[in-house]
């Protein structure tokens, strides 16, 4: 059934997009359609994704996943900076971080508790993803915040790039130490490959899927942004709460769907890599690359959160590696990451 709504959506979304931005209809209609549109597109990135999961296996098809679904959020977010809205981008990349933390982890251990009483995923990369979580967020983060206090803008800058050159380098090196020269080493006897499953979809019809979803995308994001300014005036959103809330919520859809279909079926290890590896490439690439990126624009993103942002990242991650540690999940553990989503959320509505 959503498959089919999802179709409707972009047969009518995409030249309804078109059409409305040439006629300039007014922006809070536009609003609301380009986020329907790129939530029927990132539901059929997710089905390529998942396709491709079936046929690479676990790690890589989370991995996939989580690259093609923050290919969203990382082009809106490039649209975002070239218009100046630095702390939109901000915003975005911290709702991000809390959406894919609480909201998606919380709704796939919530609703795959519901069908099973323990879900169980592979421990050693539960261990191995607290650390790069606390090194991604609570050190790379707070470092530049805090010496942010002690620097000029420029200084501020200049550490920012250092800090994202090095994340960037030190997330390749975790790809290729979980996909090449550690690769199957630390596994559980709960990372059994579902042979018996077919994916919906070839390998290059997958492909070509995402490749023409991605540049849809793409067109509907330069789009979305421009409404940003006005959609806040008129419904009276802060910018912060617009970053931290609707586009991080539109920009991930496809993994926020994705992973809730895998918890579902039980396919735990997909879930938990989708949710906490989509994390990690928000904090560790996208985030750095946003930085060396804003470089080449008129104002340039130094990576300094507000404080609340960064309370609220660094809560979320110790929540996260609190509740996941021991490698199984069940309802109450979702309903918990949930319960922290929904105070962060009134809290961010409220500022």
């Amino acid at each position: 059934m959503f498959n089919r709504i999802f179709f409707i959506a972009i047969i009518i979304g995409v030249p309804l997009s078109v059409i409305g931005s040439l006629m300039h209809w007014p922006a809070v209609l536009l609003f609301v359609i380009y986020c329907a549109t790129i939530i029927a597109l990132a539901g059929y990135m997710g089905r390529a994704t998942e396709s491709l999961a079936i046929i690479a296996g676990p790690r890589i098809g989370g991995l996939l996943n989580a690259t093609f679904g923050n290919a969203v959020e990382l082009i809106i977010s490039i649209f975002a900076l070239k218009a100046g809205l630095i702390s939109v981008v901000l915003a975005s990349l911290t709702g991000s971080v809390l959406g894919n933390l609480l909201l998606v982890g919380g709704l796939s251990f919530f609703i795959g508790g519901l069908k099973y009483k323990q879900q169980k995923f592979n421990i050693y990369d539960a261990r191995h993803n607290a650390g790069l979580l606390i090194f991604a967020v609570v050190v790379a983060f707070v470092f530049p915040e805090v010496f942010s206090y002690k620097l000029n803008d420029a200084d501020s800058l200049t550490l920012s790039v250092w800090v994202s050159v090095i994340m960037i380098i030190l997330y390749v090196a975790a790809l290729l130490f979980k996909l090449v020269t550690h690769r199957g080493v630390y596994q559980s006897e709960h990372d059994v490959a579902h042979g018996d499953e077919t994916a919906e979809w070839s390998k290059w019809k997958a492909l070509i899927v995402l490749a023409l979803a991605t540049l849809a995308v793409a067109y509907v994001s330069e789009k979305l942004v421009h409404t940003f300014e006005e959609v806040g005036r008129t419904l009276g959103w802060s910018e912060v709460f617009i970053g931290i809330i609707i586009v991080a919520i539109v920009g991930n859809a496809a993994e926020h769907a994705s992973a809730i279909i895998m918890a579902y079926k039980n396919k735990m290890n997909v879930a938990v890599e989708i949710a906490i590896g989509s994390t990690l490439q928000i904090a560790m690439f996208v985030a750095p690359l946003l930085v060396l990126v804003s470089l080449f624009f008129e104002k340039s993103m130094a990576l300094v959160f507000t404080l609340p942002e960064l309370v609220a990242m660094v809560l979320a991650v110790f929540l996260t590696i609190s509740l996941t540690s021991d490698g199984d999940t069940n309802w109450f553990e979702g309903l918990t990451l949930l319960a922290a989503y929904l105070i962060m959320g009134v809290g961010f509505y409220l500022l």
